[in-house]
């Protein structure tokens, strides 16, 4: 690339942290370093116009797990793990609305409810049972009862007449969010670079030399926070997620309040702007879904359709106006992968589908190493 002199002496010269990926992890983790040290030249490296995980293409929940999510995973991680995810989640999640202020993330804390179609009686009542036992689990985060049943007062088809209402549950604006986080970094000067794919790397003794389609530069530490992408440049517990997304033309007298879930999370749903959004649906699908390509298919877009047509809009008229898909990062454990990885590499990686709720708390975990 033909780079001027002021070019390279200005972005990419003396730099002293370099961040992989402008989503909520990496932002935050630069945020948190540039209030450490304040005059460190801190360079976040993005490949995409946009953050290309799911930063900017998350449905927006400020969620830490619906009732049957949790119940699931303390069948594969112990009381203690379960606790501690819901901890971080819901200390993420206030770190959150503390960095960027509720007025900047338009935050509404209209609660959440989980929705069981008729088939999923057995679940229901097994949830329905176990709730107080949860509910004490929980009691020390969140001072009283996290769920309750309620009725099914916006009238959704086949499902059971109760819901399961996460009071304390809320809903953003990702993309007022996001910009907020990226005003909020270049006011400190740090810098961002869009358009710049880390494509290899080397550790020298006292840097770390960082290479792109378009030039070279040594940074003295660097920082992977690409979460679902992070295997193609570290090797860690993490795989790729994707996750499917469909939003509506707006409806006219939409009432429907609050975000609500479905089959264990993997289904999604709120108002946007009097617009339903919806997305989920990758278990019917897990093999084609673990992939970095952001695409749609038609099997788990016909379920979308489906669920919205009879479950959530029956008897509604309705135009479907777009369709995207994001990047999540699972793993076999949900605990999110912080660590250094070598003298001057470090991560923050793995997310588990709850980036909303604990990418801040992670890129403060990751700016701790230094």
């Amino acid at each position: 690339m033909n780079l001027s002199y002021w070019e390279i002496k200005t972005w990419l010269t003396n730099v002293d942290y370099t961040v992989v990926g402008s989503g909520i992890v990496g932002l935050s983790t630069a945020l948190q370093l540039k209030i450490k040290e304040p005059n460190a030249k801190i360079v976040v490296v993005e490949k995409g116009l946009f953050p290309q995980g799911s930063s900017t293409k998350n449905a927006g929940f400020t969620c830490f797990g619906s009732l049957s999510e949790i119940l699931n995973d303390l069948e594969t991680h112990t009381t203690n793990d379960v606790v501690e995810l819901v901890d971080q989640r819901y200390k993420g999640l206030q770190l959150l609305r503390t960095t960027l202020g509720d007025a900047a993330l338009s935050y509404q804390q209209l609660g959440g409810f989980e929705l069981f179609l008729d088939k999923d009686k057995p679940l229901f009542e097994i949830c329905s049972q176990k709730m107080s036992e949860v509910n004490q689990l929980l009691k020390p985060i969140f001072k009283a009862d996290v769920f309750s049943n309620v009725s099914n007062k916006f009238k959704f088809s086949k499902i059971q007449n109760q819901y399961i209402c996460n009071q304390f549950e809320g809903q953003i604006d990702t993309g007022n969010m996001m910009q907020e986080l990226i005003r909020k970094v270049q006011t400190l000067g740090v810098i961002i670079l869009n358009n710049t794919k880390v494509e290899a790397y080397i550790e020298h003794l006292n840097k770390v030399s960082i290479q792109t389609p378009h030039f070279e530069f040594s940074s003295q530490k660097l920082i992977f926070t690409t979460n679902g992408f992070a295997k193609q440049l570290i090797n860690e517990n993490v795989q790729p997620a994707r996750a499917q997304v469909l939003i509506t033309k707006p409806i006219e007298n939409l009432d429907i309040k609050g975000t609500f879930h479905l089959d264990c999370g993997y289904y999604y749903f709120r108002n946007i702007d009097n617009r339903i959004l919806l997305g989920g649906g990758r278990h019917l699908d897990i093999k084609t879904e673990t992939t970095t390509k952001l695409a749609q298919t038609e099997k788990i877009q016909q379920s979308l359709e489906n669920l919205l047509k009879y479950t959530i809009l029956p008897e509604r008229d309705y135009e479907i106006d777009h369709r995207w898909s994001g990047i999540m990062g699972v793993g076999s454990q949900k605990k999110p992968i912080v660590k250094q990885l070598s003298n001057h590499v470090y991560c923050g990686v793995r997310m588990g589908g709850m980036g909303v709720a604990i990418g801040s708390l992670i890129g403060k975990e990751v700016s701790d190493f230094f």
